[in-house]
Formats: C-alpha cells, structure tokens, sequence
C-alpha cells in the first residue's frame, strides 16, 4: 500500500481515500514518512538549492563548450 499526503487537508491519505494528483505529495512506504512530506520537500529543496549554488558557482564552467 503506498501513502500520500494531501496538502489541502493536512492529512495522510491511502491510495482507496486519495484525493486530487494536484493536492497530494508521495507516494511514500509508510502512513509515517507521508505524515513528515512537507518536512522532507523541505530538506530535498534545500539540498536541490545547495546543488544549483554550486553548479553555478563552478560546474558550469567545468563542462566543455559546445561547439
């Protein structure tokens, strides 16, 4: 069974009581892991930032040049 939460209703749902694609985060394993999603979209588009940082700051100019 896969867990979502639904940002909508601030809620764990299954997938027999899930709402709209466009209100819910996961799927994840556990009712658990679904009732932290905001927390873990939070650390992950922290890290995703660091990452872009760094790419701008010297991974670019690190890629050869198309020509």
């Amino acid at each position: 069974m896969q867990y979502w939460y639904n940002i909508a209703k601030g809620q764990v749902e299954t997938d027999e009581d899930r709402g709209p694609g466009e209100d819910v985060l996961g799927p994840y394993d556990t009712a658990d892991e679904a009732a932290h999603a905001l927390e873990i979209a939070r650390r992950k588009t922290e890290e995703w930032d660091a990452e872009d940082r760094a790419w701008d700051q010297g991974g670019a100019a690190a890629a050869p040049a198309e020509e």
